[in-house]
């Protein structure tokens, strides 16, 4: 079978589920039912090269993305690389970093990432993000608190609930940029690569994929979906 042949299986009678994080503003923009971004690009470009009709799976939150692998929810997805998720799915190359860090209040003493993890500090994440992951192995001061979707920590976290609040930076931006009372941390608390994902890590057309994806960095796909 060759690698465009292998592309093609992934859809069913002709749709092409994508599973598709609106939580991650540097990957996804959503306005009404309209969406953009690099991730929804990509997989627009794999629907029309396999000749399928895609279909967006929409969830809130990379945790969510994660939990319905398996379920027969989505044939492909976006998620940041992590050890423990590739237990259970696959992941071509990163076709994106992005960083994350944290919110704090304006008279917050943190100047610093660094700063965060101290005694005394509650850091407020999203359940199963890259982050979360990235902060319950590395937090050594600090207590860790979980709360949904990206955008439910933001809430929750604006109406008071702990020190600080990690998210991508995109959405950290979005969600505070220009608002009374806070700040965004400058320094970086992760690097996140993302990578295409499908839902079960033995799938042997994980090559097909990354060789799709392996072409839109090369051909500058990518990079037009960025800063278009």
């Amino acid at each position: 079978m060759t690698m465009q042949e292998a592309l093609k299986t992934l859809a069913r009678d002709g749709v092409l589920r994508a599973a598709i994080n609106t939580g991650n503003r540097a990957l996804v923009q959503q306005n009404g039912d309209s969406l953009t971004g690099v991730s929804p690009a990509l997989a627009k470009r794999l629907a029309d090269e396999i000749g399928a009709r895609l279909e967006p799976v929409i969830y809130s939150g990379a945790g969510k993305v994660f939990e319905d692998a398996g379920r027969d929810k989505w044939d492909v997805g976006f998620l940041a690389v992590d050890p423990m998720r590739a237990e259970k799915i696959a992941f071509t190359r990163p076709y994106i970093v992005i960083e994350a860090t944290f919110a704090v209040r304006s008279d917050a003493p943190f100047k610093n990432v660094e700063d965060v993890d101290a005694a005394g500090v509650t850091v407020l994440t999203s359940t199963g993000s890259a982050y979360d992951m990235h902060l319950t192995k590395t937090l050594e001061h600090a207590v860790l608190e979980r709360s949904g979707t990206p955008p439910e920590s933001f809430e929750e976290f604006r109406a008071g609930r702990c020190d600080a609040v990690a998210g991508v930076r995109a959405s950290l931006e979005g969600a505070f940029a220009g608002a009374s009372g806070f700040r965004i941390l400058s320094g970086v608390l992760t690097s996140v690569r993302q990578a295409m994902v499908l839902p079960d890590s033995t799938d042997g057309r994980i090559a097909a994929l990354d060789d799709f994806v392996a072409r839109a960095i090369a051909d500058g796909f990518v990079d037009a979906a960025q800063s278009g």
